[in-house]
Formats: C-alpha cells, sequence, structure tokens
C-alpha cells in the first residue's frame, strides 16, 4: 500500500508541476490528491508498519502492536493536529490577502508610484528593485509584483524595456520575501510551524537576499536595455480617495505588528493578524461612511444593492483557489509525513548525500521546477533540527529565491508572465543566469555568516 501512496502523491506533485500544459488549475490535483490518500491510509490502517508523530518528531512507540481502534483513533488525532496548523496557515493568508484588499479599495498603492521621479532607466532599475525588496518582506512577493507591474506599466511604454524591467522586479521580489516571516508562504509557514523566529530569520536571511537581490541588478544595470531615458508618463496618477496614503501605511503598519504581537504574546501568528484586520477594518468603514470619493465604485457596479463595505468587497477578491491548494497540498504532505515516508527518506538522502549544505541548494534549484511550497512542507517532515537550527534558515533562503530561476518557478514569476505575456524561452535565455547568480552568491554569503560570523 506504501507504494501506492508513493505513486499517487508523485502523480499529483506532477500534476501540480504541469499545470500549465495540462491546463488544470493546480488546486484541483492537490485537494484530490490529499483525498485519496488519507482514505488509502484509512482503508489500510491495519497494514502500515511505522506512525510519526508530528508533535513529537519521531516515531511511534509500539504502533505495530496497537489493535484496529488504537490506529484509527491515532490517525485521527494526527488529521486533526494536521489540519490545525495548516488552518493557522490559512487563516494568516486570509488575513493578510484581506488587508491588502483594502488598502487596494481605497487605491492606496497609487501612493507607492510619487516615489518614482526620474526617467533614467539605470535608476528606475534600481529604484524599482528596492521596492520590489521592501515590498515584498511586507505586503508578500506575489503582491509586491502584482503592485510593481502594474506601476511599470503606467511608467515605461517600450516592450522589450518592460520585460527586463518585470524579470528584474521578478527578482528581487522573491529575494525580499525570503527573509522576512511574512513575506513569502514558504517563510510563513516555517514561522508559524516554529520552525524559526521572526528575529533569528532576519538576522540570518536579510544579508544574503540582499545580496540575490543586488548581484543581478548591478549586473543587469551595465546592459545597453538599461541606459538611457525612458519615453513613459511620470504624471502622477490622482488616488480615487482622499485616504489613499493614510490607508497604505496604516496597513502596512498592521502587516508589520504581527510579528511584535507574536514574540510579546507568544500567541500564534494568525491571532495578531486576526487583530491586524479588526483595526485596518474599522478605519476602512469609518473612512467608507464619510462619503469618500465612491463614484468609481458606484460606476463599477459591484454593490448594486447600495452597500459600500469596503471589507465585504475586500473579502469578495480573496484568491481562494490559492487558499484551497494549500490546504490540498499541506495535508497530503501530511499524509507522507504521517506514515513516516518523508522521515525514512530524509535518512536515505542524508546517507546519499551528507553534506545538507547541497541538499538544501538542491531544494533550491528543485524549486524553480516544482512549487516551493510542498518543497517546504516536505523538508518540515524529513528534518527534525530545533526551533532556528541553521538549516531552516537556508531553506527558507533556497526555497524562497531558487524559484526565480524559471518564471514558472515562483508565484510572483507566473503573475508576472500573466501580466506583461513573457515567454518562458526569453526569460530562461535573458533572466535565469542572472537569478542563478544571485542564488549562488547569497547562497554563499549565507555559508560564510553562518559559519564563520553568527557562530562565534
Amino acid at each position: 500500500m506504501e507504494t501506492i501512496i508513493i505513486i499517487v502523491f508523485l502523480a499529483g506533485y506532477l500534476a501540480i508541476t504541469l499545470e500549465h500544459n495540462l491546463k488544470i488549475d493546480k488546486l484541483i490535483p492537490a485537494l484530490a490528491m490529499m483525498a485519496i490518500l488519507w482514505a488509502l491510509i484509512a482503508l489500510d490502517i491495519d497494514g502500515f508498519a511505522n506512525w510519526f508523530d508530528s508533535a513529537k518528531q519521531g516515531l511511534v512507540d509500539g504502533f505495530a502492536s496497537m489493535g484496529h481502534e488504537g490506529r484509527m483513533h491515532l490517525m485521527e488525532e494526527s488529521l486533526l493536529h494536521h489540519l490545525g496548523k495548516t488552518a493557522e496557515i490559512l487563516f494568516f493568508l486570509l488575513g493578510a490577502m484581506t488587508i491588502v484588499e483594502i488598502i487596494d479599495y481605497f487605491d492606496g498603492f497609487t501612493t507607492i508610484k510619487g516615489f518614482i521621479k526620474t526617467k533614467e532607466k539605470g535608476k528606475l532599475l534600481w529604484l524599482f528593485s528596492i521596492l520590489a525588496f521592501v515590498l515584498s518582506a511586507i505586503i508578500d512577493n506575489l503582491t509586491a509584483t502584482i503592485v510593481l507591474i502594474t506601476i511599470l506599466q503606467k511608467v515605461i511604454k517600450d516592450r522589450e524595456t518592460k520585460l527586463w524591467f518585470a524579470g528584474m522586479i521578478v527578482i528581487t521580489a522573491n529575494a525580499g520575501g525570503a527573509w522576512s516571516p511574512i513575506g513569502d508562504v514558504t517563510t510563513t509557514m516555517l514561522w508559524i510551524a516554529n520552525r524559526v523566529s521572526a528575529g533569528q530569520l532576519v538576522l540570518h536571511v536579510l544579508l544574503p537576499s540582499l545580496v540575490c537581490m543586488i548581484v543581478p541588478v548591478l549586473i543587469a544595470s551595465r546592459f545597453k536595455v538599461f541606459k538611457g531615458l525612458i519615453d513613459g508618463d511620470l504624471d502622477s496618477e490622482k488616488a480615487k480617495s482622499k485616504y489613499s496614503g493614510v490607508m497604505l501605511y496604516l496597513g502596512l503598519g498592521a502587516i508589520l505588528f504581527v510579528p511584535i504581537f507574536k514574540t510579546v504574546t507568544h500567541l500564534p501568528p494568525y491571532v495578531g493578524m486576526m487583530l491586524s484586520l479588526a483595526l485596518v477594518a474599522t478605519f476602512a468603514e469609518i473612512y467608507s461612511n464619510k462619503k469618500f470619493s465612491i463614484s468609481s465604485v458606484e460606476q463599477e457596479g459591484q454593490d448594486s444593492e447600495g452597500h459600500h463595505s469596503p471589507v465585504h468587497r475586500s473579502l469578495s477578491k480573496i484568491e481562494l483557489p490559492s487558499i484551497l491548494f494549500f490546504l490540498g497540498i499541506l495535508l497530503a504532505v501530511a499524509a507522507m509525513e504521517s506514515l513516516g515516508i518523508l522521515f525514512n527518506a530524509a535518512g536515505a538522502l542524508n546517507e546519499a548525500i551528507p553534506n545538507t549544505d547541497i541538499v538544501v541548494l538542491l531544494f533550491g534549484l528543485g524549486s524553480a521546477v516544482i512549487d516551493n511550497v510542498p518543497l517546504v512542507a516536505a523538508s518540515m517532515g524529513m528534518f527534525s533540527e530545533p526551533l532556528d537550527s541553521p538549516l531552516w534558515h537556508f531553506i527558507a533562503y533556497s526555497a524562497g529565491t531558487g524559484g526565480s530561476m524559471l518564471i514558472i518557478g515562483s508565484a510572483a514569476g507566473v503573475v508576472a508572465m500573466g501580466m506583461e505575456k513573457i515567454d518562458f524561452f526569453w526569460y530562461l535565455k535573458k533572466i535565469a543566469w542572472l537569478a542563478f547568480a544571485g542564488f549562488i552568491s547569497g547562497a554563499v554569503v549565507f555559508i560564510l555568516l553562518r559559519d564563520f560570523v553568527l557562530n562565534v
């Protein structure tokens, strides 16, 4: 039965990887794989030799001698445990997504365009790269990419130049998301699962991520495409609401408050995110009731019954397919973990490749082809290192930045591909090697920092 379970998992994994070729949304194989795996476990619960206790990070003693009822009870407890841990991530993401949508409701991201004051391509490259690096650490790399490419489309008209800028935004946004516990889904997973703490993650990964951003930008800034002036219009676009700036800074501040809340209260991060959402939503409702300029909202006709609640509208725009994908893939990986398959795979991998740095670098390279969410979820089941082990920090860096090497290797890359119609092979030829240079440079800095600075 274990062989069948592994085949189902690999088939589902392959379907997720080939999402664009199969023209099937990745949430479908993720949910199907999750349900089938747990069903197979339940149907043959008496046929398994081992059971992995995620709470204790070890195999359950005496599992082989347990009766049917005892095994079923243990399976139900494990499923409930994994569902609870997955729900923590999902509710955290729901809160963050809603805050971002509320900011967008008040047209808050238009404020960012006001920072652009130059027409020099070289300076614009650095400006967009720094904005991507900083924004992605706060509102996550996917949202930062959407915001900056939207601004890019209004600033730069030349098609080729725009493609190059979009490619660099993908690299720098992924680099920025890797060092923040709220900057990428994978770092959020590691943070919520108590594999890393916010302070130590920043301490270990910020400098390598910065190098991962700077190296490609330094190289690219010498290219002809980034010389001269742009032809676009830099006139600031007028925001639809007079509260746009207030809501931008309030929303970003509320998200940044979450790690502080966790540090002070030791409560799970989603609790702090719900508090932040409540605060932002309160001001959103107050400002909405003040009859700010909602003429454009009325023209859109999204509220035909006359209700203009920014919170309701923001909730309706949440990417539910992404939430369901995370639910499916995390519980599918949990099934593999519960049977001890990932635990045994880690042992076999360590025997084949004794150097864990090489293993983690391979994870990073693999994340360019395979979604980094299941990769990190699998690594959490494979390794049992304690909180803030350098291994987890290196995994956070590698999984977060390695996906930049292919346009389909990260959520930021996929959304950029859709918004700018970036050709896969154009990106592979022009941008991939820059992303690889940044990835390897940052990895070297991480290892040097870990072994010769932070280890002293």
